[in-house]
């Protein structure tokens, strides 16, 4: 189902000025663009390792029509949410984070492996099925009681994601949601982010 126009959702209704914002409730994509988007995800049974079927997400992201769509929809449900910094998870989080920054009109600040970011940084390591791994936030990357949306493109099982967000609740920082364009639902991510809004755009 390809080249198929984009229908942009409506933007959600601002919150008034004092009153405490809240998210307007999930709506399922419709069924003819879910199976759009699904149409250029490409599966790669194998990869990166035997037995690992990976979605990749690049032929929906040369489809210029495709990208809009998905980024305008994911933005819809932040605008008025008074969002301050959208906080990308490396690497294919910045690929969605940056640009879904620029539609709600705020900064971006970046998560990443141990050793890529050049200035005063905090970590939290997490466990992996072997061994642990390690993410981290610039020290000034996030204020005290600012408002952060998570970005990643794929949560399963969540384990990057919940130290993502320990990272900045440590800031001081309030977590307002986490959103993915697809969520692989067998692997029970959403089971590692107690308390925590998410927003996926294709479950799997």
């Amino acid at each position: 189902m390809a080249d198929m126009p984009p229908s942009m959702p409506p933007s959600p209704t601002g919150a008034t000025a004092g009153a405490a914002p809240t998210l307007p409730p999930v709506v399922p994509l419709a069924p003819e663009r879910e199976r759009w988007l699904k149409g250029l995800i490409r599966d790669l049974p194998d990869f990166p390792q035997p037995g690992i079927l990976f979605r990749d997400i690049t032929p929906l992201l040369q489809d210029a029509a495709a990208l809009r769509f998905s980024l305008e929809t994911l933005a819809a449900r932040y605008r008025g949410a008074r969002i301050g910094k959208v906080v990308g998870i490396e690497s294919r989080g910045f690929l969605l984070g940056a640009p879904l920054a620029y539609l709600l009109g705020v900064g971006f600040t970046p998560v990443r492996k141990q050793g890529k970011l050049p200035a005063e940084t905090m970590a939290v390591e997490y466990s992996l099925e072997y061994g642990t791994n390690t993410l981290e936030i610039h020290r000034d990357a996030l204020r005290p009681g600012e408002r952060a949306l998570i970005v990643d493109d794929l949560l399963a099982t969540g384990g990057t994601v919940a130290a993502t967000i320990q990272l900045v609740r440590q800031l001081g920082a309030e977590v307002v949601s986490a959103t993915f364009l697809i969520e692989l639902s067998a692997l029970q991510g959403r089971a590692r982010l107690p308390g925590v809004d998410t927003y996926t755009l294709l479950t799997y």
